[in-house]
């Protein structure tokens, strides 16, 4: 169910990312699919404590082709397929890597893996895709609102993760082992 749910995350965060207008709240620009991305960090790292690290890189690169196959037919512009394959390698890699190396309990492993992994998501994606380099969008002058509304989003959706993983692994010790 893990793998189910990590790929459903991103194929739903394409979707909704497509079908809906960016939210915006104050100075900042957020798509909507930003809510899923954030999942997508918890998920993939769920699926890594299960499977491992080298079984979660076939995982990302299943998803990777899905999401891009996705976004080509929602009618994204092939900037905008290219600056998400290349925002989600960067990010789901740096998330693996980071999620391997700490020795933490895992709610405190999937919160700052997770936090870098949309750190990079966010500001890839809008500087290659959305920037006047990419698909020109956004003016320069909204690039650093829509990073930082993005990374807001994802930041919150990765405590709410943490939490509850915290809840869930505390009662159930052999629940994410």
């Amino acid at each position: 169910m893990r793998i189910v749910f990590y790929l459903l995350s991103i194929v739903v965060a394409n979707v909704v990312t497509a079908a809906f207008a960016p939210l915006q709240f104050g100075m900042f620009i957020v798509p909507m699919g930003t809510l899923f991305v954030g999942a997508t960090f918890i998920f993939r790292d769920l699926v890594q404590n299960k499977y491992g690290r080298k079984k979660t890189y076939i995982f990302i690169f299943t998803a990777l082709v899905l999401s891009a196959i996705v976004s080509f037919l929602l009618g994204d512009t092939l900037m905008i397929v290219a600056a998400s394959a290349i925002s989600f390698i960067l990010a789901e890699t740096a998330d693996t890597e980071i999620y391997t190396r700490l020795k933490l309990p895992i709610a405190w492993r999937v919160f700052y893996s997770g936090l870098v992994g949309g750190l990079l998501d966010s500001a890839v994606f809008v500087i290659v895709g959305l920037s006047p380099l990419g698909a020109g969008m956004l003016p320069w002058e909204a690039v650093p609102a829509a990073i930082i509304g993005q990374i807001i989003v994802k930041t919150v959706i990765q405590m709410i993760g943490a939490i509850i993983l915290s809840q869930v692994h505390g009662t159930k010790s052999n629940s994410f082992a």
